[in-house]
């Protein structure tokens, strides 16, 4: 898919603080834009390869981002503002056919393509000369999508990598997990240079093996403040309470109690991996799978074959979110799930659409008609919905009907209605927990990891700042 021309009719006038990135992504060939949700990492990108395409330092741009910002955010930013409007970009993806063509087609400055796709395309890099290639940037957009560097995407992209000449990383949450996240993405900007060119040395450099059997790693006491010395010339960190007023964020935590039944299923699987759901036996052959499972229970329905048939098992956690949408009259809400079950239970009580679930087309019409204040509310996955969606609108309440493990999507979730634009006097996340449950354990984990991600996040600031 190519578009030629921008249909925008507003003017970019960058900010100061948006000025700071172009110039760093101008001047430097390698750097990372850690910003946080809301201060535009992708019209500063924009705003930064229009003058070296102009000049022309570059041939054209390879944008590595999920799928719905390949399709809404990156073509929606080159059209909404006029000074993009000689921009072209093309989307690659779809059947073998089409994503050749997209490939060696009609030249254009930037070319769209989803972490998934990066296999496929470097098998196709891999029979042409480099001097044939359309791109000679590379922008990693949600650049944690490749934080796992045993992954089948990151070790397809490392042969890719020195055929850039230019190179970025654009995040808000770049040690969604710690700092064991920080060597693939580090390692796109400067091959290996500041954190070791292999993940064994990052390892034994910065931290010591714990745990069981010694596979957890956990950080020396120096790691955090080496690791930052040694990345700061590369990246900028900005954060949104520097730069943008956005209305205070309210955290509500509603715990409830299942009622006895479902305790003791639950129990029953937490403590022997083992439960009678009716006339089916559901067995967990580990602790992490007991885990999924408990969690399942926690939000009503248990998955009880491997065609991933459910049973429910109580509806607490849903009638507290009928009892929200009531108390809201109205208000927009949106709702995030865990299982596929909790999407189909809410979605058959509230009569509500889910993103997601068709094609990017239709979630473009859905999310419009959600901000304009005309849906009562959307629900969504955190995976899926996390990264590139604006739904502040008309939104003020987010709420969680079963919480993530994952920092990353937890955060970024959040960040789809508290962001710039959001005119509310506050915007409330509403939490439903289980008491005495898992649910406790990752309110905990999340408010851990989210303190290893700030105490980071605030050193590379106080560099950027020396």
């Amino acid at each position: 898919m190519n578009k030629m021309l921008s249909t925008g009719s507003r003017s970019y006038t960058p900010h100061d603080y948006q000025k700071r990135g172009i110039k760093m992504l101008i001047q430097q060939a390698c750097a990372g834009l850690f910003l946080d949700p809301g201060l535009g990492k992708t019209s500063i990108s924009l705003a930064a390869m229009k003058l070296l395409l102009a000049k022309p330092v570059i041939k054209g741009v390879l944008v590595i981002a999920p799928l719905r910002a390949v399709y809404n955010v990156w073509p929606g930013e080159v059209e909404k503002w006029t000074d993009f409007k000689d921009m072209s970009y093309t989307i690659i993806h779809g059947v073998e056919d089409e994503r050749l063509e997209m490939l060696w087609g009609e030249q254009t400055d930037l070319y769209f393509i989803n972490p998934e796709g990066i296999p496929w395309l470097a098998q196709q890099l891999a029979k042409t000369p480099r001097d044939k290639w359309p791109f000679d940037v590379l922008i990693v957009d949600e650049s944690t999508k490749f934080k796992n560097a045993t992954s089948k995407r990151f070790k397809a992209l490392r042969g890719l990598i020195p055929k850039f000449r230019r190179r970025y990383i654009l995040t808000g949450t770049p040690t969604p997990n710690g700092l064991m996240d920080l060597f693939g993405q580090i390692y796109i900007l400067d091959e290996g240079t500041a954190l070791g060119r292999y993940i064994t040395h990052y390892r034994n450099n910065y931290f010591y093996s714990s745990g069981f059997g010694g596979y957890t790693w956990t950080p020396r006491l120096s790691a955090m403040e080496e690791i930052t010395a040694k990345i700061h010339p590369l990246v900028l960190r900005m954060r949104h309470e520097d730069y943008l007023t956005l209305p205070p964020l309210v955290n509500q935590h509603t715990w409830l109690t299942l009622p006895k039944e479902a305790r003791d299923l639950y129990k029953g699987i937490e403590d022997n991996f083992i439960a009678t759901v009716g006339d089916d036996v559901v067995i967990a052959p580990n602790a992490a799978a007991a885990g999924i499972k408990c969690r399942q229970v926690l939000n009503g329905a248990l998955y009880i074959n491997e065609a991933h048939d459910w049973q429910l098992i109580h509806d607490v956690k849903l009638e507290a979110i009928q009892d929200l949408v009531e108390e809201l009259s109205g208000q927009p809400l949106l709702i995030f799930y865990e299982f596929n079950h909790d999407r189909e239970r809410l979605q058959e009580a509230l009569k509500w659409p889910a993103i997601g679930q068709q094609s990017a087309k239709k979630d473009s019409e859905l999310m419009n008609l959600f901000n304009a204040g005309a849906l009562p509310g959307l629900i969504a996955h955190p995976a899926s919905a996390g990264h590139g969606l604006n739904l502040q609108g008309a939104c003020a309440h987010v709420a969680w009907f079963g919480l993530t493990w994952n920092l990353e999507h937890y955060d970024q979730a959040i960040r789809r209605v508290w962001r710039q634009g959001n005119e509310a006097q506050r915007v409330v996340v509403h939490h439903f927990c289980i008491t005495d449950s898992l649910d406790k354990v990752v309110v905990q984990t999340l408010g851990q990891k989210d303190r290893t991600q700030t105490s980071f996040m605030e050193q590379v600031r106080a560099y950027n700042r020396s």
